[in-house]
């Protein structure tokens, strides 16, 4: 198989790592569905959910022929915002469960998400317990509880990233996944050069609280096409074996808040 020959659905294909693996992609003579707000093939608000299943409904019958990849790169960083919860996570995970049917008749078939290095921060039991469940009502309830206990933090983000990376690796070894020959993995960026984080980036104030935050050793911030690379081997036929894994993409800032625990129990803090 070709990279021409392959169908990818890519979620954010409008803007920031979704648009730079949208535009790599068909550069590479894939055939692309993007799904964004808006200026894409799919228009969705993956932060509701009726939308959002309109938006499978819509690509099981257009595409009914199958997909290759589904590469997730929608989501949003509003501080204090149940809506991250509701993108980020069931946009996420819900939207592919929805489309999981159309990568069965894939001879290599792959599903990658982006999590995120926030997944290492404070985040809220309640929370990741709420959307490992799958019960949205109760995520976005816990959610606004946290906002009301605390309004200095980004604990929701951090949540929706961690539940992510954990239903990554729950759900990829099932049958239905890694058993249905589909492979399903997720990457993890640090701070990224993308129209969200410019003014940022551009603020030395708020450039260097951001480091205190999200160290990066290797003293400079990637590209969006340098994380889209990686999305894009992990859903391509060239990954042919790795399965269930959030893999870090942030010039080593997870390795510096963790240092030598690289596998404990104890890996995340709740």
């Amino acid at each position: 198989m070709t990279k021409a020959d392959r169908r990818a659905v890519v979620t954010g294909s409008a803007s920031g790592i979704g648009q730079a693996t949208t535009r790599l992609l068909r550069s590479q003579g894939w055939e692309v569905i993007g799904a964004d707000l808006r200026d894409a093939d799919i228009a969705v608000d993956l932060s509701d959910p009726q939308l959002r299943q309109d938006a499978v409904d819509l690509i099981l019958q257009r595409y009914a022929t199958g997909v290759d990849a589904i590469i997730a790169c929608a989501g949003i960083s509003r501080q204090n915002d149940p809506a991250v919860i509701s993108t980020n996570y069931f946009g996420t995970t819900r939207f592919l469960a929805g489309l999981r049917q159309l990568l069965v008749s894939s001879s290599c078939p792959r599903a990658v998400v982006v999590s995120s290095f926030a997944a290492v921060m404070a985040t809220d039991p309640a929370i990741l317990d709420a959307c490992l469940d799958d019960d949205e009502s109760e995520a976005l309830a816990a959610s606004r509880r946290a906002i009301e206990a605390d309004r200095t933090t980004n604990v929701i983000y951090a949540s929706s990233k961690l539940a992510l990376a954990e239903w990554v690796r729950r759900e990829a070894v099932l049958q239905e996944w890694a058993g249905a020959g589909i492979l399903l993995n997720a990457v993890a960026p640090g701070t990224v050069r993308t129209p969200m984080m410019q003014a940022t980036l551009e603020d030395p104030v708020k450039a260097a609280a951001l480091l205190t935050r999200v160290p990066c050793p290797l003293n400079r911030y990637p590209e969006a096409e340098e994380i889209a690379r990686l999305l894009i081997f992990l859903g391509s036929e060239e990954n042919n074996f790795i399965v269930g894994q959030t893999i870090f993409i942030d010039g080593g800032a997870e390795a510096s808040v963790r240092r030598n625990r690289a596998y404990p129990v104890d890996a995340y803090t709740h």
